[in-house]
């Protein structure tokens, strides 16, 4: 589904490279967390994959095709959903407000769909009265479902989280990842974590570690949990 060619990343000195010539596949169905450590590259790495930054070389593909013919913004409109650990929610509407208009804007099968909106927020935890609230006004734990809850009405293939845990509790970090792990499994998406916790990684289907400018699988996804998109 997701794959990479040659894939190279620099700042400003070719030489002194995060990452060079990798070659890596992404499938459907499947979750998978990209660790190491602070600096290493692995927030470029997940840029890279969600469309918000460009190689200095090589290519990615979805489904065979070149993202840069695609065009990074009709990719990041209708093929990925980006989960930032500030959330990035339109602050000043409600979590219903924030799925709609979520939706209108991919141009998602089920837009204007007020009902499916609601469903999925109540699949997620969130009541009717805190749905209709400011998203301010909800926890921490509470926003982070609103975003996960905005992957999961769109129609996006693709999804790709930023350190997603960072400001939550063991608890709420456990509920958050079985969330993520439903999409994979029950959606058929692809979920691409990035994090610093090993617990979070234990509990991706697959582990994709990058140290010394080089990443190294340490987990791969069993082949039975794999399911069509």
């Amino acid at each position: 589904m997701l794959e990479t060619e040659n894939l190279t990343y620099w700042y400003t000195n070719q030489a002194d490279y995060l990452f060079q010539g990798e070659h890596l596949q992404f499938e459907p169905g499947h979750s998978y967390a990209i660790v190491g450590q602070s600096g290493s590259g692995k927030t470029t790495m997940v840029s890279l994959l969600a469309g918000l930054d460009t190689p200095k070389a090589g290519t990615i593909r979805i489904d065979g095709q070149d993202i840069a013919q695609i065009g990074l913004a009709h990719y990041r409109r209708r093929k990925v959903s980006v989960v930032f650990q500030a959330f990035n929610l339109f602050t000043y509407m409600s979590a219903l407000e924030n799925l709609m208009t979520a939706m209108a804007i991919t141009k998602a099968a089920h837009a204007g769909d007020q009902a499916f909106a609601q469903a999925m927020l109540q699949r997620l935890g969130l009541t009717d009265e805190q749905m209709r609230q400011n998203v301010q006004r909800l926890s921490g734990g509470q926003q982070q479902r609103v975003a996960i809850a905005r992957t999961m009405v769109c129609d996006a293939p693709l999804v790709v989280a930023d350190e997603p845990t960072g400001n939550l509790d063991e608890a709420n970090t456990d509920e958050v990842i079985a969330l993520f792990n439903q999409i994979a499994h029950e959606q058929g998406k692809c979920v691409i974590i990035v994090t610093h916790e090993p617990s979070v990684a234990a509990q991706c289907d697959g582990v994709l570690r990058l140290a010394h400018r080089t990443f190294t699988w340490e987990k791969t996804p069993a082949p039975q949990l794999a399911k069509k998109g």
